[in-house]
């Protein structure tokens, strides 16, 4: 069964998803005087062959099980991508593998293979997203990285309780969105770890957008991109973002954004 932070979190996504939607973008016609802002919860639960009250207990974040049936139908009709498929799945209670926040070892290769990989800023990134390990262009490009306290370290700490990365990254809303939804995303198996529960709390107290937009439940998986930065220094750097599962460290991304410009 879910645990309680779940549960919440699984019934403000369904909400947040149903009120994204239209009528007509799910075949039905709308009729007058419709005050519910997207769907209503009896045309989800007839869409999804569910009953309106089960449904609604499910969006009150009662204590119920849900069938990989009537997941599969609900992400039909809240017409979810492959990223919301899996999450709405973790917070059910339907787990691909067990998970954990354990704090991860930098492997032996790891110093070398981030001193190898240098002009490109590179480094070695935690279940938490906590920065393990960098190499020097990483630290050269964002030089606060090297004195923050070891708690701080943390990408998504990083993007949204510092000044400089705002002054750093060009389109800083733009990326902050991003990484927060991958990184909800990513954490969804892992949400109830205290390291998680804390960070999050940390975040949604020091950022006004981490907590507006951490309420959206907007999820994402990792794409390519372009970075810019305005360096004070360089003056516009631009690279390309890549990231790295490491062989046999599920939990482990070595993350690397090669010169461009």
């Amino acid at each position: 069964m879910p645990s309680v932070e779940r549960r919440v979190d699984l019934a403000e996504f369904l909400r947040a998803r149903r009120a994204a939607l239209t009528p007509e973008q799910v075949g039905l016609v709308p009729g007058p005087r419709r005050r519910t802002p997207g769907l209503r919860r009896e045309e989800v639960a007839m869409l999804a062959g569910v009953s309106v009250s089960w449904y609604t207990w499910l969006e009150q974040g009662r204590p119920i099980n849900v069938s990989d049936e009537v997941l599969d139908s609900l992400a039909r009709v809240l017409q979810l991508d492959s990223v919301e498929c899996r999450y709405l799945a973790e917070l059910a209670g339907h787990h691909d593998r067990v998970a954990d926040a354990h704090p991860v070892k930098v492997p032996d290769w790891g110093p070398r293979m981030l001193a190898a990989l240098d002009p490109a800023p590179a480094y070695l990134m935690g279940p938490t997203w906590d920065y393990l390990a960098w190499n020097d262009a990483m630290a050269h490009l964002f030089p606060p990285l090297t004195t923050l306290a070891p708690e701080d370290r943390n990408l998504v700490w990083v993007m949204f309780a510092l000044p400089e990365t705002r002054r750093l990254i060009l389109g800083w809303e733009d990326e902050a969105r991003q990484v927060l939804s991958q990184f909800r995303a990513e954490t969804t198996a892992i949400r109830d770890d205290p390291a998680v529960v804390s960070l999050v709390a940390r975040l949604r107290a020091t950022s006004p957008e981490f907590d507006e937009w951490w309420g959206r439940h907007d999820v994402a998986g990792f794409h390519t991109r372009m970075r810019r930065f305005r360096h004070p220094d360089d003056g516009l750097l631009i690279f390309e973002y890549q990231q790295f599962v490491v062989a046999g460290e599920p939990d482990l991304r070595l993350v690397v954004q090669l010169p461009v410009s």
